[in-house]
C-alpha cells in the first residue's frame, strides 16, 4: 500500500501508537474501527508497520565502510557502561565524527543504516543504543519503546552525552563532532547543543523537541533544524525556538518540509517522503562537511 492510499486518520493514530505505550494489538483494533476512504483501517494500519529489511540502503558489508559494535564507559548513566554501532569510512583517518541518536525505541536497523550513510559520506559515525544497559534493542519496536520508557530519562541522556564524548575522543576521530537524531533523538541533539557548548561543532536535529528557551543562550554549535509540515506535537514549540535563536544571535537554519509528516526521513514506513528526505539529508551532509572539516 502506497503512502497516498493511507487515510490521514490512520497516520494520526500511528503517531499516537509510536509515541505512547499503545501496543500493536490496540493500534490494529482501533484502526479497524475507523471510517476511512479507499480500503480498511486495519489494512492501512498493517501497511504502516516498519519494514527494515526493505529499507536498508547501505549494506554492513559495503567495502566503503567498516562497521562494528563497541562498548565504552558511561559514568552517571543507567549502568555505567554503554554500547554503540561504530562505522568508519575505509582508510586510516582521522575522520570528522557524527553521533546519530535513535528514536524512542532504541537502536533499530533504520538508525544503523543512517550511521552507515554518514560513514559513506566520509564521517566516523556512532549510533549509541540507549537500551544497551538493560539488554539492548530487543529486535522489535513495540518492546523497544516500552524498554526506553522504563529508563530514568536523565540517566538515558547521560548515556547519550557520554557516547558523544566517547566519539569525539576516539582515536579515529579528528576531534570535530557533529550530532544528528530523529524524533526523540532530535530532542536529544537539541539538548546536546545546550550542554556541550563548544565541544559540539554542529547539530542537525530532525523533528525533535526544542530545548527550553532559556537554555538557548548556552548553544554554541551551528544548527540545521528539520521539521515536518504536519507534526503539531513537535511544531508547537518551533516558533518559540526560532525566536529565541534569533534573539540570541545564534547560527542556525530552520527548514519545514512541505506535505510531510513526523518521521518523513525514516524509509521503513509509509511516512517516508523520498524526495524531501533526500533534500534534508543532502543539506545535512553539506552542513556537516562545512562545519566539521
Amino acid at each position: 500500500m502506497k503512502k497516498k492510499d493511507i487515510d490521514p486518520k490512520v497516520y494520526d493514530l500511528y503517531d499516537e501508537y509510536a509515541h505512547t505505550l499503545m501496543n500493536r494489538r490496540t493500534f490494529f483494533n482501533v484502526a479497524s474501527t475507523l471510517a476511512v476512504v479507499g480500503g480498511t483501517g486495519l489494512a492501512m494500519a498493517e501497511a504502516m508497520m516498519p519494514s527494515y529489511a526493505e529499507a536498508q540502503t547501505i549494506s554492513f558489508t559495503d567495502e566503503r565502510i567498516k562497521a562494528r559494535y563497541v562498548e565504552y564507559d558511561s559514568p552517571g548513566g543507567t549502568s555505567g557502561k554503554m554500547k554503540g554501532y561504530l562505522v568508519k569510512p575505509a582508510g586510516e583517518g582521522p575522520f570528522p565524527a557524527i553521533v546519530v541518536i535513535h528514536e524512542n525505541r532504541g537502536l533499530n536497523p533504520y538508525i544503523e543504516d543512517v550511521a552507515r550513510r554518514a560513514a559513506v559520506e566520509g564521517f566516523l559515525a556512532l549510533a549509541p543504543d540507549g537500551l544497551a544497559p538493560i539488554g539492548g534493542y530487543p529486535g522489535n519496536d513495540d518492546d523497544g519503546k516500552v524498554m526506553q520508557r522504563s529508563l530514568d530519562p536523565d540517566k538515558l541522556f547521560t548515556d547519550l552525552l557520554n557516547s558523544a564524548r566517547y566519539l569525539k575522543g576516539h582515536e579515529w576521530s579528528s576531534g570535530k563532532l557533529g550530532a544528528t537524531g530523529f524524533c526523540y533523538g532530535g530532542g536529544v541533539v537539541n539538548n546536546l547543543a545546550v550542554v556541550m557548548g563548544t565541544d559540539l561543532n554542529a547539530a542537525a536535529p530532525f523533528y525533535g523537541m526544542a530545548p527550553a528557551t532559556e537554555d538557548v543562550t548556552r548553544i554554541e554549535a551551528p544548527l540545521m533544524i528539520h521539521y515536518a509540515e504536519e507534526d503539531p506535537r513537535i511544531n508547537a514549540s518551533r516558533e518559540a525556538y526560532r525566536s529565541a535563536l534569533e534573539k540570541q544571535g545564534k547560527d542556525f537554519a530552520m527548514y519545514t518540509y512541505e506535505e510531510t509528516r513526523h518521521g518523513f526521513h525514516n524509509n521503513s514506513t509509509p511516512r517516508y517522503d523520498e524526495a524531501q528526505a533526500n533534500v534534508a539529508w543532502e543539506r545535512t551532509m553539506t552542513f556537516f562537511k562545512k562545519h566539521l572539516s
